[in-house]
């Protein structure tokens, strides 16, 4: 389990009590009994004749406080949690908090040393051990305790908090002891070199997801201690726009938060220190500091980089190193989702690049009014001109001419996205193109309506079409662990991927991706987008695009066109592939 190391009392709890008056002594194995002695402080409280409001009122003696503590650590120490309990102003909570001492937290052969009351209150110094398996460490703090009268009787007892049992305890955590948090893994690029967040400082939200999936596998051990952890956790375990983007405003997207994780806790005493694994990444160092430096230089961007004819991811970075949009994130793409629309029009026959194809100022489905970018229109355009241009009436007016699930069979079917059956390695999100009908439907064709993406998901779109067919992205080999890779149902027509392939390419020599792309070609293509987002003043703003057998797509958020703003930021990676 490691190495072990010794931790003396913790965190500045205060100096050790004078070790005079009560006096909790020679405990044995388990909690077991032991001397217990109270020294005359004063006058005693016993054979009062007190009436019940007479004692609810009457102040504390030094002897109250005396008289309700020993009930307590007397009971306590002997591991009679129902006496200790009801020694308290908290009988249920008290016993729940008891119980968890010996059974969560593992805590045995304890003896308490009280000193003098001063006021209601009382010190006293613990000793005790706690296990887990065939690990131990002595435990050694000093608690602190006061006395309240009793509502019902006005008898003295335990004012109950949890702060008893430990003075870093809070109301709302208990003790437990046992692995903390996951093993750690030291993970490595594809050529072996190590992979911090130093060097790389969005990798932060990978590393630990490495962590989760891997740390064992890897050969790693958890650290084992003794910590407070949030109760409620506990007992859950126990239970357990522009460029052509017109549609209607989104509400604001998930932009990728790592994923919420039952909380660690705060440790208290180390038994055994954590000892990592290992495991090896398909990211590329030199292009992975590149996606570092281009994410940083724009704020709120994010960008995926990986091989089209394997899935391998070469470099995933965040502007934001708290927040993975990159691999995690759930936006609208916007036009970028044009390029599985095509795909699925094309392979329909409701399309094709040199055949006519309108692109009005005003499409209307369902009940929503859809219009281009500035309101702009083109007449006797072809299929081509209206993907190059990102016209969006020019894929609204098909929608009646679909059935609701067509989009969401061509996403899922021929890109393998939205079927939550991605295995990368570390934490993502798939991509999601749900059914829907009338105008969320018509949407959904333009990347809004109810279609989610991250620049995961659409460097994979871009990958699809320059391979040929689907290969899953994928962060740690499957030759580490074994496992299966998704796969698609189907691959696209032959006719309709060339088609996509001219039209991506188009985009990229003539169209609205081909300022970054100028100089990338021959054999590369591109498409561009924007996604309003409600509440945001500016649209985000989307890139996807592929070169030889590198795809690569890129998102900013709350930044205007995607040409303009993603757009530099996937050229540049996709440049650096040689």
């Amino acid at each position: 389990m490691g190495k072990r190391r010794r931790v003396p009392e913790r965190r500045g709890l205060g100096r050790r009590p004078a070790l005079t008056g009560l006096l909790v002594a020679a405990a044995v194995a388990g909690l077991g009994t032991g001397g217990y002695v109270v020294f005359g402080d004063g006058a005693s409280a016993a054979g009062s004749t007190q009436s019940t409001e007479e004692r609810r009122n009457a102040p504390l003696t030094a002897a109250d406080v005396s008289a309700a503590a020993e009930t307590f650590l007397a009971a306590w120490q002997k591991g009679d949690v129902a006496t200790a309990a009801r020694a308290t102003s908290d009988p249920e909570a008290a016993r729940v908090h008891l119980t968890g001492w010996t059974g969560e937290a593992g805590i045995t052969a304890a003896s308490f040393t009280a000193g003098r009351p001063k006021g209601d209150a009382l010190e006293f110094a613990v000793r005790a051990t706690v296990t887990h398996e065939k690990l131990s460490e002595p435990l050694a703090y000093d608690g602190r305790l006061t006395v309240v009268r009793r509502e019902t009787d006005g008898e003295p007892v335990v004012r109950w908090r949890p702060s008893v049992l430990h003075p870093e305890l809070k109301d709302d955590e208990r003790l437990v002891t046992g692995e903390a948090g996951s093993a750690p893994v030291t993970a490595l690029d594809r050529d072996g070199g190590e992979l911090t967040t130093a060097a790389y400082p969005s990798l932060g939200p990978v590393l630990e997801s490495l962590a989760e999936k891997y740390g064992e596998k890897s050969g790693g051990t958890p650290a084992v201690a003794l910590r407070a952890v949030p109760a409620d956790s506990l007992q859950a375990a126990e239970g357990s726009g522009k460029n052509g983007d017109k549609p209607p405003k989104e509400k604001k997207d998930e932009a990728g938060k790592a994923d919420g994780e039952e909380a660690e806790g705060r440790e208290l005493l180390l038994l055994a220190e954590a000892t990592p694994g290992e495991v090896r990444t398909t990211l590329h160092p030199g292009l992975q500091k590149l996606a570092e430096e281009k994410v940083a230089a724009k704020p709120r961007s994010s960008v995926v980089l990986m091989r089209a004819s394997t899935g391998e991811i070469l470099a995933t970075a965040n502007s934001d190193p708290e927040v993975d949009t990159a691999l995690r994130g759930s936006l609208a793409p916007g036009s970028t989702m044009k390029v599985i629309s095509s795909a699925m029009l094309l392979e329909k026959g409701l399309a094709a690049n040199d055949r006519e194809h309108p692109c009005p100022k005003y499409s209307s489905y369902g009940g929503w009014k859809f219009q281009n970018d500035d309101k702009f229109a083109m007449k006797d355009a072809s299929f081509k001109a209206s993907f190059a241009r990102s016209c969006n009436t020019a894929f609204i007016s098909q929608a009646e001419k679909l059935s609701d699930d067509d989009l969401t069979k061509e996403a899922q079917q021929v890109f393998g996205l939205g079927l939550n059956n991605w295995s990368v390695g570390v934490s993502t999100f798939d991509g999601a193109v749900p059914v829907q009908s009338d105008a969320p439907m018509a949407a959904s064709l333009i990347g809004q309506g109810g279609v989610r993406m991250n620049p995961l998901n659409m460097a994979s779109v871009s990958a699809t079409v320059a391979a040929g067919s689907f290969h899953q992205p994928y962060l740690v080999p499957p030759t580490v662990d074994g496992r299966a890779l998704a796969q698609a149902s189907r691959g696209m027509t032959s006719a309709a991927l060339g088609q996509l392939r001219e039209l991506m390419r188009y985009t990229a020599q003539a169209g609205t991706a081909a300022e970054p792309m100028a100089g990338l070609g021959p054999s590369y293509g591109a498409k561009t987008g924007t996604a309003e987002v409600e509440g945001q003043s500016k649209p985000n703003g989307w890139f996807t695009a592929y070169r030889g057998d590198f795809a690569a797509s890129a998102v900013v958020r709350e930044s205007g066109h995607g040409g303009e703003h993603a757009g530099p930021i996937v050229a540049a990676l996709l440049r650096a592939t040689g």
